[in-house]
């Protein structure tokens, strides 16, 4: 059944909603990343042809899969001679498209090809590096460019893992499955690791001219609840706090022109309550747990912000505490740049600054643009114009994000 004719901007937003679990699930019939991805933008391609002329499927996802899987086995009979795509149960397994028929299992089935596809290219067989970059760009559909800015490293570097990664899953046959329940613990952290970056993306592209992209955001808050329920531990439930906390800002973080509004700046009756709710409850969870980790400590600092009336009233003290045990378990320098920048609000920006410019000095922030804004934010706050200037100009030069630009080049004018 076909109704409400459509146009190509409404399969464009089709595509950004349902890409990545169409993938999954083309992945799963057809066995080969490289072929599902194929079929997939022959699929696409088909719904541009038909969908305006002949209107929605009813069910559009299903169309999707039918359509590029039978697509591909068009393709696989037409080339013979390629033994390597010769699997003969491609053929023989018609039923299972019925499994994509609208009615009460079609969800689940959804929901574990994409879980199946995680644990899949996140298989400890392949290097914490290339299971990273893999899910992100393969279940997150992240391009090279945003992987490679959350890694802080060249886009060659992450296309050279994908490939890689791709190529050991097929070379050693590693199983397109849902570990068992004694195998998810040793590979749970990278999961996690996955949605965690993926909502980052999501709260803050890396580049373009929109600041956020509720779509990657979405589709990283509904990972997060599959995965609880598939492992409710006390990190998974830490993870989940975490982004609901943040997402519960989405609405305040921007102006009408989409311009950045800093944490202290925003209306905080913007905030969406029953996130912050439900997150704090998550986040109490996660505390009383045996395994308390870097994602139930984030969840808490979050939970503090969210809970504070004003930014003048944000226990800055007790962030910079966490962060303190945050440390213990990720001794990285991003999270000694969100400590100092806590100090500052805690202590004043004279007992930051010398911290920023041990962090500056060790060089491995050399890239990362919100280092040379802090440090441009604590020398404006102390009088030292000259130096605050020089340091907006470096952010500016290092960030690809319009929005973030914009936000630095009013802060450089008001200097004069």
């Amino acid at each position: 059944m076909l109704h409400s004719r459509v146009t190509a901007e409404t399969i464009s937003a089709l595509y950004q909603q349902e890409s990545r679990r169409v993938l999954a699930t083309l992945i799963r019939l057809l066995g080969d990343f490289e072929l599902a991805e194929e079929a997939l933008q022959e699929a696409f391609a088909c719904a541009l042809q038909q969908w305006p002329v002949e209107g929605l499927p009813t069910e559009p996802r299903a169309w999707l899969v039918s359509t590029g899987r039978f697509k591909a086995i068009d393709k696989i009979r037409q080339q013979q001679s390629q033994r390597k795509y010769q699997q003969q149960w491609l053929f023989e397994q018609d039923e299972d498209i019925e499994a994509f028929q609208p009615d009460e299992s079609s969800a689940q089935n959804w929901q574990d090809d994409e879980l199946r596809l995680i644990f899949t290219c996140c298989h400890p067989a392949l290097s914490t590096e290339a299971q990273i970059a893999l899910t992100l760009r393969e279940i997150c559909g992240l391009t090279t460019e945003q992987i490679a800015k959350a890694f802080l490293t060249s886009p060659v570097t992450i296309a050279q893992r994908i490939v890689r990664a791709k190529n050991k899953i097929r070379d050693a046959a590693i199983p397109y499955e849902i570990p068992t329940a004694e195998q998810l613990p040793e590979r749970l952290d990278v999961v996690l690791k996955v949605i965690y970056l993926l909502f980052n993306e999501g709260y803050n592209q890396s580049s373009g001219d929109q600041l956020l992209c509720a779509e990657l955001s979405a589709q990283a808050i509904r990972l997060g609840f599959l995965l609880l329920q598939l492992q409710p531990d006390t990190e998974t439930m830490g993870l989940l706090a975490l982004l609901l906390l943040q997402e519960s800002r989405r609405h305040a973080r921007i102006d009408p022109q989409g311009d950045l509004i800093l944490l202290a700046a925003q209306d905080r009756s913007l905030w969406d309550q029953a996130l912050i709710q439900q997150g704090v409850q998550l986040v109490e969870r996660s505390l009383t747990g045996r395994r308390v980790g870097p994602y139930g400590l984030q969840a808490a600092i979050a939970a503090l912000h969210a809970q504070s009336p004003d930014a003048a009233s944000t226990d800055w003290p007790q962030i910079v505490a966490l962060y303190d045990v945050l440390y213990r378990f990720e001794a990285s320098p991003v999270v000694l740049l969100n400590r100092a920048v806590a100090i500052s609000m805690a202590q004043g920006p004279a007992a930051a600054l010398p911290l920023l410019q041990a962090l500056e000095q060790n060089g491995e922030l050399a890239q990362y643009h919100l280092l040379d804004a802090a440090l441009a934010d604590l020398h404006q706050k102390l009088g030292h114009t000259q130096q605050a200037r020089l340091y907006y100009q470096q952010a500016l030069s290092k960030t690809a994000q319009q929005a973030e630009q914009r936000f630095l080049q009013k802060r450089l004018e008001t200097l004069g």
